[in-house]
């Protein structure tokens, strides 16, 4: 593809840089940035620039937040439950559903070996740590993991670092298409796999 500048060149590549964009659709982009006024596309970079700069991650339950202080803790929560998940998406669409009150721990990734992610590249640490600190005000740990091959590869080595803590362990209903991601299922399917969930075995 043959671009009118170096300009528009270097925009289009750094914008399909983006999942689900390409090159394309990059184009159409910066062309509608270049035809607006001005205060508006300085207005989307300096959003942006906060966006990366300001954005914290809760220190103990690692949300996205734009402070380090827990964001899970409220009036409204259940603190007897935990779900686990592997990303802030996964906490918005379950938070969708209107089926879950209780307290998150996102991971922040999955185990996946063949990518070298390993155990401690995602927080399972701190998830055992709270655990330990609630002194059995924590009762059940919700594993809400996509069901891919990496995902029951992380909910495996989660019960095993929980075995000996008293608290239930339980995974989400497999109204989910396996190999699917849990952020693209919908709410009611979603919903419905929290309601019915089930204890979690080591098969």
């Amino acid at each position: 593809m043959e671009y009118p500048s170096s300009l528009i060149e270097e925009a289009v590549n750094q914008i399909s840089r983006l999942p689900g964009i390409g090159k394309k659709t990059a184009l159409r982009l910066a062309l509608h940035l270049l035809k607006q006024d001005e205060l508006e596309t300085t207005s989307l970079t300096a959003a942006l620039a906060k966006l990366r700069k300001d954005t914290r991650y809760c220190s103990t339950c690692h949300v996205i937040s734009h402070t380090t202080d827990c964001t899970c803790k409220t009036i409204k929560t259940d603190l007897s439950t935990i779900c686990v998940v592997e990303d802030t998406p996964d906490v918005m669409a379950i938070q969708n559903t209107g089926q879950y009150h209780g307290m998150f721990h996102v991971l922040g990734g999955v185990i996946s070996p063949i990518d070298g992610i390993g155990p401690d590249d995602v927080h399972i640490d701190t998830l055992v740590k709270r655990i330990s600190a609630s002194n059995g005000e924590i009762k059940e740990v919700i594993l809400a993991i996509s069901p891919t091959m990496e995902g029951d590869t992380t909910a495996f080595y989660i019960t095993k670092k929980l075995k000996g803590l008293s608290v239930k362990i339980s995974t989400i209903a497999r109204g989910i298409p396996i190999g699917g991601e849990l952020e693209y299922t919908d709410e009611v399917t979603l919903g419905r796999s929290i309601i019915s969930r089930r204890d979690y075995h080591q098969d």
